[in-house]
């Protein structure tokens, strides 16, 4: 049987849901290499649990050399500059300005008295400030993601929204994985939301 599209990305989904498990009952934050199908081969994953997704992302963003793809649920910037979303935003202007395309995915309620839709608007204004090119997903459908594309390599996938609580004080955990393919995937994925919101 032949799996494409959306029902590939819920195979990945569930198979990095599986693999959180396996890796954060032993590695302890290490990198662990999980098999990907063909004996011969595998993708590094790293669990980043709790506070230890912050400086991955700083350090996955600093180093990116093309382009970053986000989608995520919420992002409160414009707090203070000191806070964790704050320095997100202030990493991926840099980001800009070294050259590099990104782009972000926010959910949009369309719902004026709704707060997170007032937070994602204001965090869209500070992102198109920085240089970055910010889309509000469809009104028409939840996008729930945590989800980041790296240089067409790099994905980093998990629970953690980009709120002072959540990136520094809540139970959460993320995937860091490198894989080419689910990279492509996790892309495509992206780009399907901005052609919905279009």
């Amino acid at each position: 049987m032949f799996i494409t599209g959306k029902k590939l990305i819920a195979a990945h989904v569930a198979f990095l849901l599986l693999v959180v498990f396996l890796v954060s009952a032993g590695a302890g934050g290490k990198k662990t290499i999980v098999g990907s199908g063909d004996p011969e081969s595998g993708c590094p994953v790293v669990a980043l649990k709790n506070n230890d997704f912050f400086p991955a992302l700083l350090k996955a963003v600093d180093e990116a050399r093309d382009e970053i793809f986000i989608s995520i649920f919420s992002f409160r910037a414009g707090v203070h500059k000191r806070s964790y979303p704050d320095r997100i935003l202030a990493h991926l202007g840099r980001a800009v300005k070294r050259g590099v395309n990104v782009q972000v995915v926010l959910e949009n309620t369309e719902k004026t008295s709704d707060k997170l839709g007032a937070q994602n608007r204001k965090t869209k204004k500070l992102l198109e400030e920085q240089g970055v090119v910010v889309y509000l997903d469809s009104p028409k459908k939840t996008t729930h993601t945590k989800l980041i594309v790296i240089d067409q390599r790099l994905v980093i996938l998990g629970s953690h929204n980009w709120t002072q609580s959540a990136l520094k004080y809540n139970n959460e955990i993320s995937l860091l994985v490198e894989s080419q393919e689910l990279a492509r995937e996790a892309r495509d994925y992206i780009l399907t939301i901005v052609k919905e919101a279009k």
